[in-house]
C-alpha cells in the first residue's frame, strides 16, 4: 500500500508539472521589466570594460550577465506564449515599455563591437568565441521574445513593433559578423 501511495503522489506531482500554466499580462510586463533591467546592467559592463588592460573577471561579469539576459528574454517568450492576446491599451504599454530600452540595446551591441580589440587583447585563448556565443543566444532568445511579444499585440502596433525588432535584428547581425 505504501508503494502504490508514493506512487500516486508521483503521478499527481508529474501531472502538475505537465500542465500548461497560464501566464497575464503582468506577467508579460514584469518580463519586460527585468529584461530592461537586465539589458542596462549589461550595457554598463560592456561600456565599463577599459579599451585596454581589461581583465578576465569582467569579462566573465560581462558573460555572466548575458546569460542572465539569455534566461530571462527565454522565459519572457514562453510567458507571454502562454498569455492571450494583449488589449490595445496593454499592447501599447508593453510597445512603449520596450521603445524606452531599444537604444540601450543597440548602444550595447555597438559598444561591444568596439570593444572587440580589448576582448582579443585578454589573456584568455577564445574569450571572442565566448562573447559571439553570448550575442548568438541574446539575439535568438531576443527574436524569439519580439516574435511572441508582436504575435500577441494589436494589429495596429504590428509596424512598429516589427520596426523595434528589425533594428535590433540588425544590430546584432552587426555583432554576429564583428565576432564571427
Amino acid at each position: 500500500m505504501l508503494v502504490f501511495t508514493h506512487f500516486v503522489v508521483l503521478l499527481s506531482a508529474a501531472s502538475a508539472l505537465a500542465i500548461p500554466r497560464k501566464r497575464d499580462v503582468a506577467s508579460v510586463e514584469a518580463a519586460v521589466a527585468k529584461i530592461s533591467n537586465q539589458v542596462t546592467d549589461l550595457d554598463d559592463k560592456i561600456t565599463a570594460f577599459p579599451d585596454t588592460g581589461g581583465n578576465l573577471g569582467t569579462a566573465l561579469a560581462i558573460h555572466s550577465s548575458a546569460g542572465n539576459l539569455g534566461t530571462s528574454l527565454k522565459s519572457g517568450a514562453s510567458d507571454t506564449q502562454a498569455t492571450a492576446a494583449f488589449s490595445e491599451a496593454d499592447g501599447q504599454a508593453i510597445l512603449a515599455s520596450v521603445e524606452k530600452f531599444e537604444p540601450t540595446i543597440l548602444d550595447a551591441l555597438k559598444v561591444i563591437v568596439a570593444k572587440k580589440p580589448a576582448f582579443q587583447a585578454l589573456p584568455l585563448p577564445g574569450i571572442t568565441g565566448l562573447v559571439l556565443q553570448d550575442l548568438q543566444v541574446l539575439s535568438t532568445n531576443t527574436g524569439a521574445f519580439a516574435d511572441a511579444l508582436i504575435a500577441k499585440s494589436p494589429a495596429d502596433l504590428a509596424d512598429k513593433a516589427n520596426e523595434i525588432k528589425s533594428n535590433i535584428a540588425s544590430a546584432f547581425a552587426t555583432a554576429v559578423a564583428a565576432y564571427s
